[in-house]
């Protein structure tokens, strides 16, 4: 029996994958995330279980994904953005690779690309920015971030789940050289309806976004400048849409 790990995406229903949503609609069981768009959840079938992992460590959602695969029914794990990207997507499918289960992958679009682009950011951009630098926020507390290496990267910082440590994580840029005047941005649940967004230069923008609500991203570069022209071009285009 196969085990389907399955992107949903980084907040909009509507960016799920033609596959992962097919795999959704058929499902016996859906294990989903918190962040997974309600929208998603009812995609799967009326009389299918549907289990959220609230409150369960990952050693739990790992068992049930195991359990679940055993008792041979189509078991679909939706997880938000990549399950590859901070999405602890591998260590699930190694605990069913060691139950002796088959994985099927199925990727999502990231919030990384997904959500500096739902404002007009660009990763990349000829002359400002051609290298990408992925890192957790969640290590900001301790020692596992490299903040000499990070400020002397080239191109673009995004930094995940770095909401609660953002004032650490400016200050230590800062601290190890990162110009202040540098353009960033923090993206409050991008590509849905309540998104909501702070762009500042580096010095400023931890008190600027004081007030914005996690899942957000931040983001770091100069081709985070590029933002406000093309956030506002993308404003007019959906506007002449509507």
């Amino acid at each position: 029996m196969t085990v389907y790990l399955v992107g949903a995406g980084p907040g909009d229903p509507g960016l799920i994958t033609a596959r992962g949503l097919e795999l959704v609609r058929r499902c016996e069981v859906l294990v989903y995330d918190t962040l997974v768009a309600p929208e998603l959840v009812e995609e799967a079938p009326s009389e299918a279980l549907r289990v959220s992992r609230a409150g369960l460590g990952q050693d739990s959602v790992n068992a049930l994904l195991v359990g679940y695969g055993r008792e041979g029914l189509e078991t679909v794990r939706l997880k938000g953005g990549d399950p590859f990207i901070f999405g602890r997507g591998s260590e699930e499918a190694l605990a069913l690779r060691d139950a002796g289960l088959s994985v099927e992958v199925v990727p999502g679009v990231s919030a990384l690309s997904a959500v500096p682009a739902s404002i007009g950011v660009p990763l990349t951009h000829r002359g400002l920015s051609a290298q990408v630098t992925l890192v957790s926020g969640h290590s900001a507390s301790g020692a596992a971030l490299d903040y000499r290496q990070l400020a002397a990267a080239p191109g673009t910082l995004v930094v995940f789940m770095g909401l609660s440590h953002l004032r650490e994580i400016t200050a230590g840029l800062l601290a190890a050289g990162r110009d202040p005047h540098t353009p960033a941005a923090v993206i409050s649940r991008g590509t849905c309806p309540e998104a909501a967004s702070v762009q500042a230069e580096l010095h400023e923008l931890a008190e600027l976004a004081a007030e914005l609500a996690s899942p957000a991203l931040l983001v770091v570069g100069e081709a985070v400048a590029l933002g406000a022209e093309l956030g506002a071009l993308l404003a007019a285009a959906s506007y002449a849409g509507s």
